[in-house]
């Protein structure tokens, strides 16, 4: 009599007890080989931007997130996190805390308000390329990675309703502001485009490995700089607890695009051309608000990359994805 299989046997060649990673993350999408057990429109959907994407694979099964993030390790994690901003908002929950900011300052709090409106877009980008991912392992980071999104947006609705309580028409004209101001055009032309962007791979790629690295490193620690040197610190030190999110973002996508550069040399040239495209674009976009921010001009977007186009084929020959650096720590 043959003994039943066990709900990790996919995962038995590697003769080794899995990790509560590997047994819940793993083989969940039956639909990838076998195909839909129900034919809709649906189905060609899937057939066009995720079997034909042009970031081609044999098993991405294989991948792994480098954090190996369970729902249940990402709930204690945040929570954490969470702790520690309630402690900087409460530091700046008194009304006098608002109103001494500097008026320059205060200008530019008004501009960052708009941001929630391209981070919620990067949450919709999040969740698209998870429901896209052809892996249960890639749907899981980009879950978690689209809550993260969801979490900043949160954050800066946060920060909006406690100046209101000291200027209570802050930021409210925060649509009219993305929908029509001349320096956020070129922002959201590039988060419009992005949007309708199918091809799960290209999305993926563009929007994590080329424009969110852009925008994270402007948003995140130019402007959390100019934060702590404008007498606003603990909104610096949100700014960088948020920004260990994107570092995660980093690391796994690294991983991923590692991953398919190593299971088909030709994903190389193509995910190089979709860094350069959508990087330029970011880049662009970003210089248009500099003078809004009142912040130093952005580098080179090229060094900003989260996928080095001199270092990707690497992976092919077996580096080492997760020793992968964000790109706050690269060499100037």
């Amino acid at each position: 009599m043959r003994k039943p299989l066990k709900t990790f046997s996919h995962l038995a060649p590697a003769r080794r007890m899995p990790s509560e990673y590997e047994v819940v993350s793993s083989h969940l999408h039956y639909y990838v080989d076998r195909g839909f057990e129900v034919k809709t429109k649906l189905d060609d959907w899937y057939a066009r931007h995720q079997r034909a994407s042009r970031l081609r694979g044999r098993d991405w099964d294989a991948y792994r997130d480098p954090r190996a993030t369970t729902y249940a390790d990402y709930v204690k994690l945040q929570a954490r996190r969470e702790i520690e901003i309630e402690g900087y908002e409460r530091g700046m929950d008194e009304p006098r805390y608002e109103a001494e900011l500097p008026e320059a300052w205060a200008a530019t709090l008004e501009s960052f308000a708009t941001l929630r409106y391209p981070f919620h877009a990067l949450s919709m980008l999040a969740a698209y390329a998870g429901q896209m991912a052809p892996a249960g392992t890639i749907t899981i980071a980009s879950a978690l990675q689209a809550a993260d999104e969801r979490r900043r947006v949160e954050r800066i609705a946060y920060r909006i309703a406690m100046r209101r309580r000291v200027f209570p028409a802050f930021a409210a004209d925060s649509r009219a502001t993305w929908e029509r101001d001349p320096a956020f055009q070129p922002l959201r032309e590039l988060i419009e485009r992005l949007l309708v962007v199918y091809d799960w791979g290209e999305s993926f790629v563009a929007t994590n490995l080329a424009v969110k690295p852009v925008l994270d490193a402007f948003f995140m620690r130019e402007v959390a700089d100019l934060a702590r040197a404008s007498g606003d610190p603990l909104f610096a030190r949100i700014l960088a607890t948020l920004d260990e999110d994107c570092a995660w973002h980093v690391a796994h996508s690294r991983a991923l695009v590692f991953r398919a550069t190593a299971m088909d040399a030709s994903n190389t040239e193509i995910v190089h051309a979709w860094c350069e495209t959508w990087s330029e674009r970011a880049a662009a976009a970003v210089r248009a608000l500099v003078p809004r921010f009142g912040t130093r001009p952005l580098d080179d977007p090229r060094r900003l990359l989260a996928i080095d186009p001199a270092v990707v084929k690497l992976s092919a020959e077996g580096s080492d994805h997760a020793g992968a650096r964000h790109p706050r720590e690269a060499d100037p």
